[in-house]
């Protein structure tokens, strides 16, 4: 999909690639290591599939999507990516945690209820998300703006001795 930019600060269009399961099988290591070593922001829902943001720049940005259940249910290991984004010098942006879902048979707090958590579809208040991913494309506008302004000034300032 492409889309351009109605800021002004913003000149050039911008590619998004959404890349699905299915398609990241087919593509080959090469170049999902080029696509994500080139990612500023990653959305995805929880899962292994996070674990290449290690692959991203470290001042890269990470959202995150959870099904309903996981907030009372997932235990410490919901917070495994945020950890890894926090370790390697990215940011973790947040998490959509969906208030709906299948529902359970079980007491709410039953943990066999994870199972049918686990598999559910991961939805999103269009509002929220507008609003939350809006910051978040704002900061990076604003940090890759200050990155090139250093790298201009940085450059401009060397020694010109012969």
């Amino acid at each position: 999909m492409l889309l351009k930019s109605k800021n002004k600060a913003i000149t050039k269009y911008t590619l998004i690639k959404l890349l699905t399961y299915n398609e990241s099988k087919t593509i080959g290591d090469y170049f999902q290591v080029k696509m994500m070593s080139l990612t500023d922001i990653l959305v995805s829902t929880h899962g292994a599939q996070l674990t290449n943001m290690f692959l991203m720049d470290k001042n890269s940005s990470v959202m995150e999507f959870f099904p309903k259940g996981w907030l009372k249910l997932a235990g410490v290991g919901q917070y495994v990516y945020h950890w890894i984004a926090s370790w390697s010098g990215m940011r973790h942006q947040g998490a959509w945690r969906d208030p709906n879902g299948d529902e359970c048979p079980y007491a709410e707090d039953d943990r066999r209820c994870m199972s049918i958590y686990k598999n559910g579809k991961v939805g999103f208040n269009e509002t929220y998300f507008s609003e939350w991913a809006g910051d978040v494309l704002n900061e990076v506008k604003i940090r890759k703006l200050e990155e090139a302004a250093s790298r201009t000034i940085a450059s401009t300032s060397a020694c010109a001795c012969g």
